[in-house]
């Protein structure tokens, strides 16, 4: 007979799992969005992408062996991201009238709305929310962190 309590995912699992899954979602939109519909990111897109990619490695791996580095490499990733994610919904929103270099009006702008949604939903604001979810999934857990 086997041991039901053996097979359930603790809490901390779950929530690495989950912010693993919300980190290969976010990745695979990111790739979607740019190779399939052939949307040019913005430079702070860009920058999103340099921090939501190898969350995807590191937090499956981590997931996969169960040896809680998550935390030590995600959280920098993912708190990095939230930051310029921020500035970037900061910007789309109009509360931040400062235009930043990168964003030119010869490529991508981080403040064009027709460019900037993917099924009606702003994408710095989907960006945002998938940092924040990652973040939160990591700070969580109260496990044992070896």
């Amino acid at each position: 007979m086997t041991n039901p309590d053996a097979q359930r995912l603790s809490r901390d699992e779950v929530l690495l799992t989950a912010a693993f899954l919300i980190a290969l979602a976010a990745t695979l939109g990111a790739l979607f969005i740019g190779e399939v519909l052939g949307q040019l990111p913005c430079t702070l897109c860009w920058y999103q992408r340099i921090a939501m990619f190898p969350l995807v490695p590191v937090l499956g791996l981590s997931l996969w062996r169960g040896d809680g580095m998550a935390r030590v490499y995600g959280l920098p990733l993912a708190a990095i991201g939230l930051l310029i994610a921020g500035w970037h919904a900061g910007l789309y929103a109009g509360w931040i009238q400062q235009a930043i270099a990168p964003c030119t009006k010869d490529g991508p702008s981080c403040t064009d709305r027709g460019a900037q949604t993917i099924l009606s939903l702003p994408i710095p604001y989907l960006s945002l929310v998938a940092f924040a979810a990652i973040l939160a999934c990591l700070i969580l857990p109260k496990g044992n962190r070896t």
